[in-house]
């Protein structure tokens, strides 16, 4: 959008509206005001809606898995497998809860930190000032303005004596805005509209009478609202990849399904049959522990973020940040501290600069000696001064104040002469250099140093209060918001990582480009690639993201201001601050910052590239298993032989001796290089060709391991213990390969055996609930299975290990070609 059409909600509206601009000094009536307020209506922004608990909920069965599952479930029940269809529902709605009570107490936490327009504002009617609800502002009504008030509306000038805005977290400009009367042309950058305030903008210092412009969604405010409703929604690359995974396991699963049935009926197999040797297989290709994996390995990322002070608010997102390429933040509140602080002090002498500096402020410094009560320049003034030894309370106290000429927009300096007989003076370079009387070139040649290096600076001067006498400067003051310290680490950590970070900011662009540079954002950058991007409007920094993403990166967008809010819910991931942040920018995001420390995403990066890794991980240690089972299942079937393994038994392996290990794979810690590898590719699929060849290689492995056994047992014993064994045979099988699904490049024993405790508790609990089956009658009963001896148990953990070592010989063998190619000398 041009800059000309940034100015349409405030023309637009004044056009409209017969009268504005020749508001009376008394006001609106009582009666005319209750008429505009029907005409125009409420001023108040329309808020995103939180989520309905029944949406949240439906989104848990938005999985192509969830659909099979539930299919597998009714299909057991229409077969009379009771048992097998409770198990599956149980899983499904298991899966459910934990998703949806994740996300709604988030919901509810982000709701809880609410709190951004002015509650209520004071306004002339019928002659008086009067205090009223601020949704009860219209259009033509005079807001009276003073310090610490949060403007009502978006309202023009008609009086201002002194007046400065805080309009940090509409434009991202953390100086405090001076305002005045004379108007401002057409098409002039909202950062630049002196005679404006602006809805949600607080006063920082003066007082002024403003006339309403436009209220509600007609204000700037409003208009940035109205941008969150057309940003569009971005599905998350972690959504994108589950989604295919399901659908190719669906296609599977269908034409193994209709393999077997199709050969049943040749073969002459009774319907019934048929039908349960499709059930079986279909229980056999469906990781029932997928659904629960994945919300499980989000979960867990969740509670490890809370730990950091990471709200998220949606679960796709922990794993989405993993896969970032680009952070585009904003500067303000974000990489910067948000507090102006003196940064520099160009003078001979910095303690008689500071006092004098120090004796021209009007500001206080709060209690805790951190803060301060006033303009915010003053304020960095005084607590520089401060360190210092130097108090102001003290200043007044032995040399007090005797007159006072106040800031001027206009001469853009102040004074106080005190009872010492001295003048103090503090203002712009420009405005206080033709008082002074000697050494002004050194000044401006100091002057445009700092400015490049992007202060704000300040003269400052003392006089005689005789005016014959020209004053004498004592130097300059830089002033600047400066750069986080955590931030700077972070920065750096994210480019060892390979992302490349995106200031973003309403501020000027000297300013801009020297906080990028001290921040490291521009070390090693494209000299072609543009990463500071100035005088931004909330339009600008949704093209941003959407010309990033347009590229193929993963964009995550961080921000504190209402004017970020538009392109957080544009990006795939929004970041908001916690603290500063406004409740517009916090309902647009996906994850809150509690402390807003730029270093935690950095953090939540490491973090969710583990989980991207320990989803993979244990989705190829789960459909490895499945692997095993459908071949178990197929072969047998095609071969002629009765089913090795019974729909209850394919069930029980995929949820209580498959599933269990999963859920402890999946919150195994981030490996120590994590931060080290480059962004993966968004296009990179969860199981690539390299995850199925070990899929399938090990699950071919598993199964030759079961039907041998099974096959032998046929032969020599009978049917219920060659299933016997078959069954302890793949169950055991996979808990033994559960250690080694730990690390693609990595023995169990360099992993660690006690590094996750809880994959060693759930094996042995699976191994123990395991053997409790084959000798519990009940169980016996409904497992269709007998007892194991102590020589079956030995037999059964013997070929069970054959599996597994073998993967983990090929671990070592794949090391030892590497290091010694074919035809290097070693």
């Amino acid at each position: 959008m041009s800059p000309a059409s940034n100015t349409s909600s405030l023309t637009s509206v004044q056009d409209q509206q017969p009268g504005l601009g020749q508001a009376p000094p008394h006001g609106l009536s009582a009666v005319e005001a209750e008429r505009r307020l029907v005409e125009f209506g409420s001023n108040e922004i329309r808020r995103e809606r939180s989520t309905a608990p029944l949406t949240l909920l439906a989104r848990q069965f938005a999985s192509p898995v969830i659909w099979l599952l539930v299919v597998a479930s009714v299909l057991s029940a229409a077969l009379g497998e009771v048992l097998d269809a409770a198990a599956i529902g149980a899983i499904v709605l298991v899966n459910a809860a934990i998703g949806f009570f994740q996300e709604h107490r988030a919901e509810r936490a982000v709701m809880a930190l609410r709190s951004m327009t002015a509650p209520r504002a004071r306004v002339m009617r019928d002659g008086h000032s009067v205090m009223v609800t601020a949704d009860l502002v219209v259009p033509g009504d005079l807001l009276v303005l003073e310090a610490g008030d949060v403007a009502a509306a978006d309202a023009r000038l008609h009086t201002a004596h002194t007046l400065t805005t805080n309009e940090a977290s509409l434009t991202g400009e953390s100086a405090p805005v001076a305002k005045d009367v004379s108007p401002t042309e057409a098409g002039t950058p909202l950062a630049e509209r002196h005679d404006f305030v602006f809805m949600g903008t607080s006063v920082t210092t003066g007082t002024g009478l403003a006339e309403v412009v436009a209220t509600g969604m007609q204000t700037e405010l409003g208009r940035i609202a109205h941008l969150l409703a057309t940003a569009e929604e971005t599905v998350t690359p972690l959504q994108r990849r589950l989604a295919k995974v399901s659908q190719t396991l669906l296609y599977i699963c269908g034409g193994i399904v209709a393999v077997v049935a199709f050969a049943g009926l040749l073969r002459g197999w009774p319907l019934m049959q048929v039908f349960m040797a499709a059930v079986s297989l279909a229980v056999a290709a469906v990781p029932e522990g997928l659904p629960a994996v994945v919300t499980i390995a989000l979960a867990v990322g969740v509670q490890r973020m809370a730990a950091r002070n990471v709200l998220v608010r949606r679960l796709p997102a922990v794993e989405t940040l993993g896969c970032a390429t680009v952070i585009c933040t904003d500067k303000t509140g974000t990489l910067t501290t948000g507090v102006m602080r003196v940064r520099e002090l160009w003078g001979r002498d910095h303690g008689a600069l500071l006092s004098a500096a120090a004796a021209c402020c009007d500001a206080e410094v709060a209690d805790d000696g951190r803060n301060g009560i006033g303009d915010p320049t003053e304020v960095a003034i005084l607590l520089a001064a401060a360190e210092r030894g130097i108090h102001r309370p003290e200043i007044e106290r032995t040399n007090p104040r005797v007159t006072v000429i106040p800031f001027d927009p206009v001469s853009k300096r102040m004074s106080i002469e005190r009872a010492s007989g001295r003048v103090y003076i503090k203002g712009a370079v420009e405005s206080v250099l033709p008082l002074c009387a000697e050494g002004t070139d050194d000044i401006a040649q100091a002057n445009t140093q700092m400015a490049e290096r992007g202060l704000r600076i300040l003269a400052v001067a003392v006089a005689p209060a005789a005016p014959e006498i020209r004053a004498t400067c004592l130097g300059l003051v830089g002033i600047a918001d400066p750069p986080r310290t955590e931030a700077i680490e972070a920065v750096a950590a994210a480019r060892a990582a390979g992302i490349t970070t995106v200031m973003i900011t309403g501020d000027h662009p000297v300013t801009a480009r020297a906080i990028a540079r001290e921040l490291g954002i521009l070390a090693s950058a494209d000299p072609a690639e543009n990463l500071v991007h100035a005088r931004a409007t909330p339009e600008d920094k949704i093209g941003i993201v959407r010309e990033w993403k347009s590229r193929g990166a993963v964009v995550a967008m961080t921000g504190d201001g209402v004017n970020d809010a538009p392109a957080l819910r544009e990006a795939h991931i929004g970041i908001a601050m916690g603290v500063t942040g406004t409740e517009v920018t916090r309902e647009a995001s996906d994850m809150v910052l509690a402390d807003d420390n730029f270093a935690s995403i950095v953090a939540a990066i490491r973090e969710g590239r583990g989980i991207f890794d320990n989803i993979r991980k244990t989705l190829v240690y789960l459909l490895s298993g499945n692997t095993a089972e459908l071949a178990v299942m197929l072969v047998a079937a095609l071969g002629g032989l009765p089913l090795p393994l019974l729909p209850l038994h394919l069930l029980w392996i995929n949820v209580v001796t498959d599933g269990f290990p999963a859920l402890a794979l999946v919150v195994d810690p981030p490996e120590d290089d994590v931060l080290q590898r480059p962004p993966r590719h968004p296009d990179e699929p969860m199981l690539g060709r390299e995850q199925w060849r070990f899929i399938v290689a090990t699950g071919l492995l598993q199964a030759a391991a079961t039907l041998c056994v099974f096959v032998w047992a046929l032969n020599a014993r009978d049917l219920t213990e060659a299933r016997n064994l078959a069954f302890s045979v793949l169950v055991f099988g996979e808990l033994f390969r559960a250690f080694a699904a730990r690390s693609t490049t990595r023995v169990f024993w360099e992993v660690g055996v006690f590094t996750n405790l809880q994959l060693l508790g759930v094996v042995v609990f699976s191994a123990l609930m395991q053997l409790g089956i084959h000798h519990i009658p009940a169980a016996q009963a409904v497992f269709e299975i007998g007892p194991l001896s102590a020589a079956d148990c030995l037999l059964t953990l013997v070929v069970a290990l054959g599996p597994v070592t073998v993967i983990e010989i090929s671990k070592l063998a794949r090391r030892g070609s590497r290091r010694h190619p074919a035809g290097a000398v070693a």
